[in-house]
């Protein structure tokens, strides 16, 4: 088992990370509507700057993200 870095990711691997058996247009589907139902996060990761039709992920919105769903 390999450790988890926060580092940046495309919304696409880190999804991937999240749900390793489905393919890619479907992780981001999954992980996007994780975000979209919790609140707090989505609320925390807007005030970071991030929008809808962000690619990348920055390491800080990355360790938000893990503080509300856990490691992949």
């Amino acid at each position: 088992m390999t450790t988890f870095t926060i580092q940046p990711y495309t919304k696409k691997e880190l999804a991937l990370l999240y749900f390793p058996s489905a393919t890619p247009h479907v992780v981001v589907n999954h992980l996007m509507l994780w975000i979209r139902r919790c609140k707090p996060i989505h609320d925390a990761l807007v005030d970071q700057g991030y929008r809808k039709t962000t690619m990348w992920l920055s390491p800080c919105e990355v360790r938000l993200i893990t503080e509300y769903l856990g490691e992949p």
